[in-house]
């Protein structure tokens, strides 16, 4: 059994892959997402696939678990696993530390990072935008995980550093992310329109300084170039949740490199700015959705 713990956007599309790959899938979801699935899950785009998934508001007992869960809800998803026996749990989260936190919850985790492309068009409706790499490290669950990403046609690539690559993505993302959200547009819009591109490439600077203080070797500029060109189509996920009215994971990004900055004594000025304004942005849409009010005093 195979357990998808998080059927958004990213968790409905590995789901849906592992099973047209002949394997047994659970989805864990909740709200008017659980209510959808419970009817389909269709898979536009990259393929055009229309599946009947079995899905359930808690965990169960798994062999494999995905987590896909938000960045902010590692801790809450994560004591609900502490429940059942969710097998090898693999991590494919954005965001800095959510491992660490799983880790007080559950003895098996893995965390890996994936480039792989996922919109929530509607609710139960995943679009598949494009197609990347999961990253694990090298360890004999990994294989195991591996083994069924594989079978799924999905590109994997064990790796002897996974930091590396947890913390390049977050640099990528600590520009694309927010700045899309905050100006509405479309990945490739960051390096269309030199307004936003200026600012990107401070950010970008900044994130690339504190690579080469932990020791990594990162041309964060062109990267973010490279990435904004191969999605420029796609909306980010931050985008997707400030459009959908929801809290984004930006404490885990931005936020996170702002600390580990601090922490090195790094200029991060506007890393700072861009946290900031997310949070501003978050803390307007608590003030018309309940729901995630709690989060801003």
């Amino acid at each position: 059994m195979i357990q998808i713990m998080g059927a958004g956007a990213l968790g409905s599309l590995i789901g849906g892959l592992i099973q047209l790959s002949g394997k047994e899938v659970i989805f864990v979801a909740r709200g008017k997402q659980l209510q959808k699935l419970k009817e389909k899950l269709v898979i536009t785009g990259l393929l055009d696939a229309e599946l009947n998934v079995r899905v359930v508001e808690k965990p169960v007992d798994a062999e494999i678990t995905f987590f896909t869960v938000k960045a902010y809800d590692t801790e809450s998803a994560g004591k609900m696993l502490c429940e059942v026996n969710p097998g090898i749990v693999c991590t494919l989260q954005n965001g800095i530390g959510v491992e660490e936190i799983l880790r007080r919850y559950v003895k098996k985790v893995i965390r890996g990072v994936t480039s792989y492309g996922a919109n929530l068009i509607d609710y139960g409706k995943v679009m598949y935008a494009g197609k990347g790499f999961v990253y694990l490290p090298k360890s004999e669950e990994s294989r195991k995980i591996a083994k069924v990403l594989e079978e799924a046609g999905m590109n994997v690539e064990i790796v002897e550093n996974i930091d590396f690559f947890i913390w390049a993505k977050a640099v990528v993302n600590s520009v694309i992310n927010p700045l899309t959200a905050i100006c509405r547009v479309r990945n490739g819009h960051i390096i269309e329109n030199m307004d936003i591109w200026e600012i990107a490439e401070k950010i970008a600077r900044e994130g690339q300084a504190l690579m080469e203080k932990l020791g990594y070797k990162f041309d964060a500029i062109s990267e973010v170039k490279k990435v904004a060109k191969m999605t420029a189509k796609n909306k980010s996920s931050m985008l997707q949740d400030v459009l959908k009215g929801k809290r984004t994971e930006i404490d885990y990004i931005n936020g996170e490199i702002v600390r580990k900055c601090n922490e090195f004594g790094l200029s991060c000025e506007y890393n700072k700015m861009i946290w900031k304004l997310v949070r501003g942005l978050e803390y307007g849409i608590s003030l018309r959705d309940p729901d995630i009010r709690d989060a801003y005093p």
